[in-house]
């Protein structure tokens, strides 16, 4: 399979109409005028095995056993790319404010593990997968994302794999122009919010 460029990631988002404009508060807080919107193109099942397929053949050579994914997208996303490398994917949901593996899944120690997200703003979700990980002694081979709004900021002490890498301008809320302009401000997945 040929490599998928980052400009050709960046064109299945804007084919998908997944790069939204306007005033959004992050799930960090902070706020940008422009948003991922990860699932319109999770939508497309040719966009995700495609996507993954290039996951897949960044660590073809990596022996991973397990594909694991952070609620929600990255769920999918471990699915696809566990099913293109041939092995298991184990999905790390919230409960108590913690990532665990529910529904009696399990993570034996030393299994070699592929942890894969959507979106990386602030490395929240993947560092908790991380944690999870460890607290299992699994051998984590690296992460891997479909677009890395940090600009390649975001270390995890890792190999890392970002499909795109963009350097997203974000503001605090008390220095956001946006906000000074009175721009109602959308919190993606939920209604229009105001200042």
């Amino acid at each position: 399979m040929e490599p998928l460029t980052e400009e050709e990631v960046r064109t299945l988002f804007l084919n998908a109409n997944a790069l939204l404009n306007g005033h959004f508060r992050l799930s960090s807080g902070r706020h940008s005028a422009e948003y991922w919107e990860k699932f319109r193109v999770l939508q497309h099942p040719d966009i995700v095995q495609r996507l993954c397929g290039e996951i897949a053949r960044r660590y073809a050579d990596a022996k991973i056993e397990v594909v694991m994914g952070p609620t929600t997208g990255g769920i999918l996303l471990a699915l696809e790319t566990a099913r293109q490398l041939g092995v298991k994917a184990l999905y790390a949901e919230k409960e108590d404010g913690k990532r665990t593996l529910r529904r009696g899944f399990t993570l034996p120690a030393g299994t070699r593990t592929l942890i894969v997200d959507d979106i990386l703003t602030s490395g929240g979700a993947l560092r908790e997968c991380l944690e999870l990980a460890h607290e299992n002694k699994a051998i984590i081979v690296g992460t891997a994302v479909l677009v890395d709004r940090s600009g390649g900021t975001v270390l995890l002490g890792l190999r890392q794999e970002a499909l795109l890498t963009v350097e997203a301008v974000t503001f605090s809320p008390e220095d956001c122009p946006l906000c000074a302009q009175g721009d109602p401000v959308r919190e993606p997945g939920t209604t229009f919010l105001t200042k």
